[in-house]
C-alpha cells in the first residue's frame, strides 16, 4: 500500500519550469506515495495549506518551493510530530542547506523516499513560528532591497548586490539583548538569532556549526565601526563558517540562550525566515524538538560564547534565571 502525503507546491518559485518540476516530482514520488497535490497562490500560502492538511489527517507534508514556502509550511507543523519533506526550488535554498537536505529535485525526492526522520528545534518569534533565523538591522534591510524582480533577474546574486548597496548605508544602533542569565547592551550593525542557518547566511555564523537540536538559539552580534571593517567582518564570517570555526574578531560576538528579548534604539527592521516581519522590540523562544524533518542527522561541536571586544559593551549578570515575558 502506498503511503499518503500532501505535496504543497509553489508554482512561481525559482527560475525553472514549474510544470516540468511538478511532473518530475510526481514521477519520482507517486510510485511510493498517494500524493494530495495543493498549489500555493497569492491568496493561499503554504502555511494555510499545511494546516488544512493536518486537519485532514495527513501522514506527511512535502513542501516544494523557495525558502518562504518551505519555512512557512514547516512552521505550520511545529508541535504536530508530522514529518516534513523538503524539495527546494528557490533562489537561495537556505532551508535545505541549513538542514543538510539536498537541493536538487532528484536528490531531495530520494531523501523523502529513503531518508530518516530527525527531530529538530523550532522557535516562536513574537508569537509567530520560526524554523531558521531572525535578522535585525543589516540583514532585514538587505532582504527588503532584494525584491522579487531582482531575484528573478539575478538569482542569489540579488542578495549580494543588495548587501553591497546596504554596506554603503551601514547604520549602527544601540541594542539591549536580554537572556535568562544576563543583559547585554551593545552598539551593533546587525544581530542575528538563529535556530539553523547555512554557511552562506554569514551574519548568523559567529559560533559556526549551529546545532539544530540542542534546545538553544545562537545569537551573533556584528558591530563594525567602518565600511571597511564591515566588509572584513563579512569575509571572516564566511571563512570561519566554511571551516566550521568560531569567529576571532573583536567586532563580532556571539552567545547562546533559550529565551531572548531584543530592543533597539532606534527601532530596527526585523526579518524572520527570509521574510520582513516588523520592527523591534522582539521576543524569541526556542521550542526544543518542535519539528520533525526528513533529513540526515548531523552532529556538531558547539563553541562557547564570545562577547569581549564589542564596542560599547555592558553586561549585567542577573540573579534570577527566568526571563519574564512582557505583557
Amino acid at each position: 500500500m502506498r503511503r499518503s502525503a500532501c505535496l504543497i507546491f509553489n508554482p512561481v518559485a525559482g527560475q525553472g519550469d514549474p510544470e516540468q518540476d511538478l511532473a518530475r516530482i510526481q514521477e519520482l514520488l507517486e510510485p511510493e506515495f498517494d500524493l494530495d497535490i495543493r498549489l500555493t497562490s497569492p491568496d493561499v500560502g503554504a502555511d494555510v495549506l499545511a494546516k488544512e492538511a493536518v486537519e485532514r489527517g495527513a501522514e506527511m507534508i512535502i513542501a516544494s518551493g523557495g525558502d518562504g514556502t518551505l519555512s512557512t509550511a514547516a512552521a505550520a507543523l511545529i508541535g504536530t510530530g508530522i514529518p516534513c519533506g523538503i524539495i527546494s526550488r528557490g533562489t537561495a535554498n537556505a532551508f535545505a542547506n541549513a538542514m543538510d537536505i539536498p537541493d536538487t529535485i532528484d536528490a531531495a525526492c530520494e531523501t523523502i523516499l529513503n531518508g530518516k526522520t530527525q527531530v529538530v528545534d523550532a522557535a516562536m518569534c513574537n508569537g509567530m513560528p520560526m524554523v531558521l533565523l531572525m535578522g535585525i538591522g543589516f540583514e532585514a534591510e538587505v532582504v527588503e532591497k532584494a525584491d522579487r524582480q531582482a531575484k528573478n533577474r539575478f538569482g542569489i546574486l540579488a542578495y549580494v548586490l543588495a548587501g553591497l548597496q546596504q554596506l554603503r548605508e551601514m547604520n549602527r544602533f544601540t541594542a539591549e539583548i536580554e537572556t535568562e542569565e544576563k543583559i547585554v547592551q551593545v552598539e551593533a550593525a546587525a544581530i542575528t538569532i538563529a535556530n539553523a542557518a547555512p554557511p552562506t547566511s554569514i551574519l548568523a555564523q559567529g559560533p559556526a556549526g549551529l546545532d539544530v537540536a540542542d534546545g538553544l538559539l545562537d545569537i551573533t552580534i556584528v558591530a563594525p565601526t567602518t565600511k571597511a571593517s564591515a566588509i572584513a567582518a563579512s569575509v571572516h564570517l564566511l571563512q570561519t563558517a566554511l571551516n566550521s570555526n568560531p569567529v576571532e574578531r573583536d567586532d563580532i560576538g556571539y552567545l547562546r540562550a533559550r529565551k531572548i528579548r531584543v530592543t533597539a534604539d532606534p527601532a530596527q527592521k526585523v526579518v524572520v525566515d527570509g521574510e520582513l516581519f516588523g520592527e523591534t522590540p522582539i521576543e524569541i523562544e526556542c521550542i526544543p524538538g518542535g519539528l520533525t524533518l526528513l533529513v540526515p542527522a548531523v552532529e556538531e561541536e558547539i563553541p562557547a560564547e564570545k562577547l569581549d571586544g564589542l564596542p560599547g559593551l555592558v553586561i549585567i549578570e542577573k540573579d534570577e534565571p527566568a526571563l519574564e515575558t512582557a505583557e
